[in-house]
This record gives C-alpha cells, structure tokens and sequence, in this order.
C-alpha cells in the first residue's frame, strides 16, 4: 500500500513542479471557448423561456385556456412524470369536479398566468421596469373589478409564481428576479416595490398623489370584498373593515402625505398632515405622527 502512494505521490508531483502559465494563443483561445459556453448556455435559456412565454401568452386572456393549460400542467408533473396511470388523472378531475367547473378558478388561473408572463419579462437584464409596472397596475385593476368572484380563490393569487405547476411544468421556478413582488394577490408589495417608486420625483408629485388614492381605495375594497364575512352586499361593516377604516386608513393616508412631502410637495403634504392628525389624534399611532411630521420640518428648516 505505501510504495502505492508513494508511486501516485511521484507521479502527482512533476505535475505541480511543471505548471505553466497560459500563453497569450492560450488565453485567448481559452476566452474564445468560454464565450462559446456562455453563448450556448443563454441561448438554451432564451429558448427555455421562449417556449414558456408562448404556452402562457395564449392562455393569458382567456380563462378557459387558462385552465386547459393548467390541466397540461397538472397532468404532465403530477401523473406523467410520477409514472401514474390515466386513470388516475381521470379520477382526480372528476374528485376536483366542482371547483374546476367553476368560472372563478379559472379566472383566479388566467390571472395567475398573466403574472407569471409578467415576471418572466421582469427576468431579463433589459426589462424596462416602468413599462412593466403599467402592465401590472391594469392586472391589479381587473383584480379588483373580479374581487367578489375571486374572493374563494384568493389562495391561487397570492401564490408565488415561482412555485406554481406552470413553472415546474416549463422548467422556470428557479428563475431570480430581484426587487419584484411574485404574486398578483401581494398589493401592498406591489405598489411599494413597483408602482410608487418610479413617481418619486418633483415632476411626478401629481401621479405620486394620484397612485396612493387609488392604492388606499383599492385595499379598502378589497378587505370589504374578501374579509366582509358575507356582510358586503347587506351594506354592514366586517370586524376587518372596521379595523381597516379606524387603523389601517389613516396610517396609509399619513403614509402618502410623508411620501409627498419627501417628494417635493411640502406645504400641500404638511398642512394635510397636520389636520390629519387633529382629525385621528385618537389613533395609536399618532405620537409617532407628530414626531416624524416635527422631524420633517425641522430638517427642512436646517
């Protein structure tokens, strides 16, 4: 045994005691072979995410292509795949009869999907983010006008996308995107992340305003809608909406005018938020107001 390691030790060791340092015909020849991998490997990316654009752009505007493809999917990963028999798939159509009959499933799907395409888009270097950040406001708005059919389905929209039988189908779940919400549910992340942070410049004070509006009313409907324990088409308030009214509302109203005010707008934001304050001083937070509103002016002044 040792005359064995010492036979592969004298062998190893010319090998270290020789090494040679790359020629420049080496180098460059050695660089010429790695951008050939480098291409290669982004070219079969390109192609993966082709192909996965494709399949979820021609479902993404109707839901009942949206749920044929999600049957593909389904059946694909879970049967296939698992090497399980036809019938087993049959059968598990037909246990998930009623849900999979219903509109609303398949609409929370479509939804589903479009994010999906949307993140795909958001992966690349080149991604224009403030065009992105359009295409996901109008996803949020029809979000909203479908919220009392979507209310059961809430689960399906705020999945991340990542994680969905899509991506594992199309090979895409590990794709990284940085600073981007990964669920169409995830409103407060979207417009926090997304949608405000291109309007914070002097120039954009009335857009800034006007997207805060529409944020705050846009949660505000959707905690009626979705937390309303049955109470919204009767006209009377959840416990959650009245949290939302009394708590969540006027931090997120004093949240925008901060914003405003750090924007650029800071008469029209201070004054707000000094009667803001006078109309919620009953609120918990309203201490900290006055001292983050105390702070901002003080600054300003120095």
């Amino acid at each position: 045994m040792k005359n064995h390691l010492l036979i592969a030790a004298v062998v190893f060791f010319p090998l270290i005691c020789h090494g040679q340092n790359l020629s420049d015909a080496d180098r460059e020849a050695m660089l010429k072979k790695i951008k050939t991998i480098q291409d290669q490997a982004e070219s079969a990316v390109d192609k993966k995410y082709r192909t996965a654009m494709s399949a979820l752009s021609s479902a993404m505007n109707n839901e009942n292509a949206a749920f044929e493809l999600y049957l593909k999917c389904e059946e694909l990963m879970n049967f296939e795949k698992k090497n399980k028999k036809a019938v087993d798939f049959r059968d598990w159509k037909k246990n998930n009869d009623e849900k999979f009959s219903d509109a609303s499933f398949r609409l929370a799907l479509k939804y589903q999907i479009r994010w999906t395409a949307l993140s795909l888009q958001a992966s690349s270097k080149n991604a224009d983010r403030e065009k992105l950040a359009i295409e996901a406001s109008k996803i949020l708005d029809a979000i909203v006008d479908d919220a009392e059919k979507l209310a059961p389905y809430q689960s399906v929209l705020n999945q991340s996308v990542l994680s969905t039988v899509f991506a594992q189908a199309y090979n895409i779940s590990g794709i990284e995107i940085i600073n981007w919400p990964l669920a169409p549910g995830q409103f407060e992340t979207i417009y926090n992340d997304l949608l405000l942070p291109p309007l914070r410049r002097s120039d954009r004070i009335t857009s800034l305003t006007t997207t805060w509006q529409k944020r705050i009313n846009q949660e505000g409907e959707l905690v009626q809608k979705w937390k309303s324990e049955g109470k919204a088409k009767s006209g009377d308030r959840s416990l959650e909406y009245e949290k939302f009214i009394t708590e969540t509302l006027p931090q997120l109203r004093w949240e925008a005018d901060v914003d405003i005010f750090k924007t650029g707008d800071q008469q029209g934001a201070s004054s707000r938020m000094v009667k803001h304050i006078e109309e919620n001083i009953s609120h918990k937070s309203a201490a900290k107001w006055i001292e983050t509103l105390t702070t901002l002016i003080d600054g300003d002044s120095k």
